[in-house]
């Protein structure tokens, strides 16, 4: 596959960015070769500046559940466009998904908007720590909300991609009201309340884990949560940022019937554009200036264009059989990644909900972080690099989630079946 423009490309970006990428997520050092470099999508489908198409399993690492170039989504950015991108002041399209969105999740009376999932972590956990009283935080190892830097402990996708501890730069004092439980682990749970009563202001957690991969809850795990965090008085906060609408019509909290006090939204709620949310009980949201003495701001948080491109892409997601027919490809691409790589003697285990899936060279079941620390990453590199020659875009990092689009088809998937079956035996 010809990538010299590509390459001549990084080359220069080089020069001007530290490593050639805006994100961690984009370098592809650790599959041992250059990130791509990408000219348009279409579809399903991804046309790098040499010409090469790929079948697109990222989508902008999950918010374009139409796939790339819908025509819901062009409209609604030609129709604001025209009226203008940012104004710094209320508009009504933000209304209009601030409704759509606490419509559709019992947990959420009132949102608040921001840029980036980063953001919402960031802003949720002030919003609980102001509203218990309370300074600690537990967390999950391999879970990821965002380079907060009190949440930069143990964080999972980029940071395990590279093989980096926590990052320098984070204060000790700022990471110490931070504690680390196992994901899975009720257990580690019940040990840091009890060596830290009455001090927990909230429980942040991926209800499904995408950054270490995919890992699901075992279980009672989920439940389990939310009745120590009620009995202790601390908030329960859903990352739904990449689960939401994504694992579910809405999220995983209607998957599992769990009602959390905060959650934070993101990706899919700006189709592509930066946009993400933190919403919960009117009497926390209240806290959030101006209503209340909890200061959260940013210029472009609720800006038009965004809302109208997130408003455009949930109505679409919701039309009868999008989803479900986006799920049912998902779960087929499980299934084949699983059987084709079981015919060739290969240990591997894949799994997805609704439309994310993700995949593991392990023997084993993966239920922690941990484990997923211990599968094959070699054999996972060379599957990567086999894919990607033949056009199909996975995730270049074994400790990310995959996605389906409405976009994605029986070409597609015919495409991705063939290059398995040419790869796996290769492994």
């Amino acid at each position: 596959m010809n990538r010299v423009k590509s390459e001549e490309i990084f080359s220069k970006s080089c020069t001007v960015m530290p490593g050639g990428v805006s994100s961690p997520a984009r370098a592809f050092g650790h599959v041992g070769c250059n990130p791509l470099v990408v000219e348009r999508g279409e579809g399903a489908y991804l046309y790098d500046v040499d010409g090469n198409r790929y079948v697109d399993y990222v989508l902008s690492w999950g918010p374009l559940v139409l796939g790339h170039g819908h025509p819901a989504v062009l409209d609604a950015l030609s129709f604001q466009g025209e009226r203008g991108v940012s104004f710094g002041a209320l508009c009504e399209a933000e209304v209009e998904l601030a409704e759509y969105i606490t419509g559709l999740f019992p947990s959420i009376d009132m949102v608040r908007f921001v840029n980036s999932g980063t953001e919402a972590a960031m802003s949720a956990l002030r919003l609980a720590r102001a509203f218990t009283r309370k300074e600690k935080v537990i967390k999950f190892s391999g879970c990821y909300h965002g380079h907060v830097d009190s949440l930069l402990v143990k964080a999972g996708s980029g940071v395990l991609s590279l093989g980096l501890p926590d990052s320098p730069g984070v204060p000790s004092s700022v990471a110490a009201d931070t504690l680390l439980a196992q994901y899975n682990n009720i257990g580690s749970v019940e040990e840091i309340f009890a060596a830290n009563r009455g001090q927990i202001a909230a429980v942040i957690v991926e209800p499904i884990v995408g950054n270490s991969g995919f890992i699901k809850p075992q279980g009672e795990f989920l439940e389990e949560l939310r009745q120590i965090t009620e009995r202790e008085g601390a908030l329960l906060i859903f990352d739904e940022v990449m689960t939401g609408f994504r694992v579910h019509p809405v999220g995983a909290q209607l998957l599992y019937g769990i009602t959390p006090d905060l959650t934070m939204l993101g990706k899919v709620i700006g189709g592509g554009l930066n946009v993400a949310a933190y919403g919960g009980r009117e009497d926390i949201m209240k806290l959030v200036a101006p209503s209340g003495p909890v200061y959260q701001a940013g210029t472009l948080s609720g800006n038009p264009l965004g809302m109208r491109v997130g408003l455009a892409t949930l109505r679409e997601w919701h039309k009868t059989g999008v989803f479900e027919t986006a799920a049912n490809y998902a779960s087929r691409l499980a299934e084949a990644i699983s059987d084709i790589a079981r015919s060739n003697g290969v240990a591997l285990v894949a799994d997805n909900e609704g439309t994310m899936f993700g995949y593991f060279f392990s023997e084993k079941p993966i239920v922690t972080c941990e484990d997923a620390a211990e599968s094959d990453l070699e054999r996972f590199r060379k599957f990567f690099a086999g894919m990607f020659e033949r056009g199909v875009y996975f995730a270049q990092s074994q400790f990310e989630a995959g996605f389906v689009s409405a976009s994605h088809n029986d070409e597609t998937f015919q495409k991705t079946v063939s290059a398995l079956e040419e790869v796996f035996p290769l492994l």
